[in-house]
């Protein structure tokens, strides 16, 4: 059932020793087969957006590189850790869940006209300043790393690209992966926030939820309008975060053991970095790939997916469920 060439490159290799050797969670293959034979007939479209969900954030490529890297960095932990309560905020009449509700507040301090995405005000940004800017139902969860992270991306860009996110993009191949000077691999080695790995047993495991996600977006955002498209789409995995593993759960395709199923659902901390919270990951990734592959076994040729539009067919079906979902103290996700 694996094909393509996802298959071939470091996030899917690194994942697939965890699958073989997990203890915690599982993937049935018969439910991928099952789950395929009706999603295959769904429809599927990239959509062509700014990349930040359903805000216009304007056709400005050098606002949208901003933007988009902007909203990875801080795309992470929507979901207090103690009350299990999802950050959310009213605009434009109606109320917006986990990271929508982040776009939102984006999108109304950009059309305020303040100034978010300069290296400048990133290097010194403080919690108060972001908590005014996210301000919602709840307090922003983790407020104090996010400004950290700001902080520290902040320094960097205004230290070697000008104060500019799209200064940095522009210097990147369009890429995943290009010998080192792919956007992706040049987020990871110059913005350690974006290096998301761990360690099973010896064995790293690269998730690189965020900026994969960075990518997509920016890919979603321009690549009918000629100014930016990714290269090596089809390398792309899922965003192996909180919302996609509940999908797969509740479609049967992955399982956990019941003393994780008790865990979870009793809104217990899973450890990051441990041998659960890998797996969980790991799977999500795996049985993501699975099913975008006996879905395009089903699809005409020219009709075929790519995984983030089955990860984002899952995560928006499910992001807003009251389903509990693991709860894991990350920046990363």
């Amino acid at each position: 059932m694996r094909s393509g060439s996802k298959w071939q490159q470091p996030i899917l290799r690194s994942v697939l020793p965890v699958v073989e050797s997990s203890r915690h969670v599982s993937t049935s293959e018969d439910a991928v087969a099952s789950v395929a034979a009706w999603m295959a007939y769904e429809q599927f479209s990239i959509a062509d957006d700014s990349g930040t969900g359903p805000f216009d954030m304007g056709n400005n490529p050098d606002l949208l590189f901003d933007v988009n890297l902007f909203v990875a960095a801080l795309n992470f932990a929507f979901t207090d850790f103690d009350s299990s309560v999802k950050y959310s905020c009213v605009y434009q009449g109606r109320t917006w869940s986990d990271s929508e509700a982040m776009f939102a507040r984006i999108h109304a301090a950009i059309n305020a006209g303040e100034d978010l995405f300069s290296g400048e005000f990133l290097a010194a940004v403080t919690r108060q300043e972001l908590a005014r800017i996210f301000t919602g139902n709840i307090e922003l969860p983790m407020l104090d790393e996010r400004v950290e992270i700001l902080n520290e991306i902040g320094a960097t860009l205004v230290d070697r690209y000008d104060g500019g996110f799209h200064n940095f993009v522009r210097s990147c191949a369009p890429a995943m992966y290009a010998q080192g000077d792919g956007l992706m691999e040049r987020l990871i080695t110059e913005f350690p926030r974006f290096n998301d790995v761990s360690d099973y047993h010896g064995h790293e495991v690269q998730f690189h939820k965020l900026p994969q996600l960075a990518l997509w977006s920016l890919h979603r955002a321009l690549h009918r309008t000629g100014d930016w498209a990714l290269a090596d789409l089809e390398d792309m995995t899922a965003f192996a975060d909180y919302i996609v593993p509940v999908a797969l759960r509740l479609l049967g395709i992955i399982a956990y053991t019941p003393a994780l199923e008790s865990s979870i659902s009793a809104g217990e901390m899973i450890k990051r970095d441990s041998d659960e919270e890998i797996e969980i990951r790991a799977h999500t990734i795996y049985a993501t790939a699975l099913l975008t592959d006996a879905i395009n076994e089903i699809r005409p040729a020219d009709e075929q997916v790519v995984v983030p539009q089955i990860d984002f067919r899952l995560w928006n079906a499910y992001h807003a469920t009251s389903w509990p979902h693991h709860l894991t103290r990350t920046v990363m996700y």
